[in-house]
């Protein structure tokens, strides 16, 4: 049965977005196959015509800020990541050198896995882990096999010591922005498609884009993985979406990993080794298991802010294990009536819910990913924001071409 056009106005601009795909969409070449066609749309738009983030999403961060300012920003407003600007760069600099980089939470634990580890002979004296915080580069010595004992079981006043200490008052951002593999980091330009976003959010792995403004030397629109399920949220209803969105997700072979590969971290470990093993194996969360294999509940990347800005929690435990760190954040929050995806259950899903289920709750919930479980509520699975945009489109034979050397210059210092 063909699906009746959605003729009442678009209730926001990523609905007015869909109806341009819908547009799109009508006048496609028929012998093309869905999948196709939403590649041609896609690609026929700018990602000029991306709504512009929130305000609270258009942070920027100057380089003098202290590491612990830049987690009270991050933290307050709910953001993953923020641009570095160079406050030494004059008024007329061109964006490139306007900004060194972008500073994230991924970088922030890689600096506190390293305060809170006993310096070792194999250990870089010149910083260049730290150096590396930001852009996801991971040195050799992160590379090796992890175990318990290799994370810190920290004291429930270690955070408090580290937070209070003349070090982390006086480490600047710009002390583990200092490298990058990008120069200062990928960005788009508005005359690029929606397909090539979509395929750098999806496939090549990036959770936000910047999109530059070439004539102002600024970022013009930061587009995350967040806001680019939201836009499809707002598209329910149009005929393009339901044919896509009504498949179960094990028709679009999700989840896309098996039970075993599922990172985890058991409720008895040192909290540390759960940022460890996220940072390790580069996933953006993981369940916390009781020994019994049931998950109780989950932390992520960005939850690393609850050690630092709130470490009097832990001030009363012997060692800050996963299940500490859960009872005492959940504690915090209730006490102080605010929400985090920490304060509640794991969210879950089956495989028989559809596409369109999953990104329903995904953006009302505001949630990075789901777990996949079965009938007794055993874990099947992760199903994060990624896979889904990556089941919305493929990557045609050569289509970046030399996209990733010709994007933007590269200094002669900049390590690739």
């Amino acid at each position: 049965m063909v699906m009746e056009r959605r003729e009442e106005s678009p209730r926001s601009p990523e609905a007015k977005l869909g109806m341009q795909v819908e547009d799109l969409w009508d006048i496609q070449e028929p012998q093309l196959s869905p999948t196709e066609k939403l590649n041609a749309c896609f690609e026929s738009i700018p990602v000029s015509a991306f709504p512009p983030a929130p305000l609270h999403q258009g942070v920027e961060i100057k380089s003098d800020c202290s590491l612990g300012e830049a987690v009270q920003i991050l933290a307050e407003h709910k953001i993953l990541s923020a641009p570095v600007v160079d406050v030494d760069a004059p008024d007329h600099a061109s964006w490139i050198d306007r900004y060194i980089g972008i500073v994230e939470f991924a970088g922030i634990v890689v600096w506190i896995l390293q305060q809170s580890e006993p310096p070792s002979p194999r250990s870089p004296s010149d910083g260049s882990a730290v150096a590396a915080a930001a852009n996801g580069v991971i040195s050799p010595l992160e590379q090796e096999v992890l175990g318990p004992e290799s994370a810190a079981a920290t004291s429930g006043s270690f955070f408090e010591s580290l937070t209070s200490s003349e070090l982390y008052k006086n480490t600047q951002v710009r002390d583990i922005s200092g490298s990058f593999r990008w120069a200062p980091f990928l960005a788009l330009q508005t005359s690029n498609s929606f397909l090539t976003m979509l395929l750098l959010l999806s496939k090549y792995k990036m959770k936000s884009i910047p999109v530059v403004d070439l004539g102002e030397g600024k970022i013009e629109n930061i587009i995350t993985q967040s806001s680019v399920i939201h836009m499809l949220a707002e598209c329910a209803g149009l005929q393009w979406f339901e044919r896509w969105g009504t498949k179960t997700l094990s028709d679009l072979g999700l989840p896309m990993m098996s039970p075993a590969s599922i990172v985890k971290v058991h409720e008895e470990e040192p909290v540390l080794q759960a940022f460890k093993l996220m940072r390790k194996k580069r996933v953006g969360g993981v369940p916390v298991i009781q020994k019994s294999g049931r998950a109780v509940g989950h932390i992520s990347l960005k939850d690393i802010h609850f050690l630092l800005t709130a470490p009097e929690i832990y001030h009363d435990y012997r060692s800050i294990t996963a299940k500490n760190f859960l009872t005492a954040v959940r504690n915090y929050l209730e006490k102080h009536e605010e929400f985090s995806t920490m304060s509640s259950n794991m969210v879950t899903c089956k495989k028989d819910n559809t596409v369109k289920d999953l990104i329903l709750m995904l953006d009302s919930k505001k949630i990075h990913r789901v777990y996949v479980v079965d009938n007794d509520g055993n874990l099947e699975g992760v199903i994060t924001l990624r896979d889904i945009i990556s089941r919305l489109v493929h990557e045609p034979r050569g289509y970046f071409g030399d996209f990733f050397d010709g994007v933007l210059p590269v200094p002669q210092d900049c390590r690739v």
